[in-house]
């Protein structure tokens, strides 16, 4: 089946589209707009992105082209919904596989009981600090590049809401779970505090955003896929 026949039958990227892409391993959120907005030229066009994916995470990245981008806020404030992998017994000053490990614990007497009971204690409104190596800008320079360069800054905690915490694995020390969370939810930071609410460890080493709204990975395009579909269209006239 073909991009178009998929979902569009035919696209008006100049008027406005909604776009699903799977955000390929490593990439950021940017390098993904970025390749979008350059498979486009000489056309110009508005291209942006609805919920910024860490470099280490894959999955639903929304993409809007044109007087869709003024939409972005509206999916951005969506209900969003992860899967993934951390690793209980370790953190790193990333709170996730960006860095090294910079501490471990004994996890031999934690049980599946302490694990699963654990969940409960992050449903509903909680208070979370952002990770310091995040893209938050503080005085006009994102975190990470502070951190990155040894600075500490005081970081301000944050409300967001936790719906459904699940463990859906468990085989020490990996236990991959699923989230459903509000705007502004820090994975990486949940998992940190999940291990240390274990008077123990943990960071994130698999992640991928499901759901956006009512939007699913399932109805995504893979990034080469909509590349190739653009230049075609380019080659044979039918940009717009």
């Amino acid at each position: 089946m073909s991009i178009t026949e998929k979902r569009f039958p035919e696209f008006s990227f100049a008027t406005g589209e909604m776009l699903l892409l799977n955000k390929p391993l490593t990439w950021t959120s940017f390098d993904v707009v970025g390749k979008i907005r350059n498979t486009f030229k000489p056309l110009k066009l508005k291209v942006g992105h609805a919920g910024t994916l860490d470099p280490l995470a894959t999955g639903l990245l929304i993409i809007c082209t044109g007087k869709f981008t003024k939409k972005i806020d509206e999916y951005q404030v969506q209900e969003k919904e992860y899967t993934g992998t951390m690793i209980l017994g370790a953190t790193t000053p990333s709170y996730d596989k960006e860095t090294e490990v910079d501490e471990t614990f004994d996890i031999s007497h934690i049980t599946s009981e302490e694990i699963l009971a654990n969940c409960n204690k992050f449903i509903g409104d909680i208070e979370q600090y952002p990770p310091a190596h995040s893209a938050i800008k503080v005085d006009g320079e994102r975190l990470y590049l502070k951190a990155r360069r040894g600075e500490t800054v005081d970081l301000k905690s944050r409300k967001i809401n936790i719906s459904e915490f699940e463990i859906t694995r468990i085989e020490l020390p990996e236990i991959d779970f699923r989230v459903v969370c509000s705007k502004g939810t820090y994975i990486r930071s949940l998992i940190y505090d999940f291990g240390s609410s274990l008077d123990n460890g943990a960071y994130l080493s698999k992640l991928c955003r499901t759901r956006n709204g009512d939007f699913k990975l399932e109805d995504a395009f893979e990034v080469a896929d909509l590349v190739q579909h653009i230049r075609d269209l380019k080659e044979t006239g039918d940009l717009k």
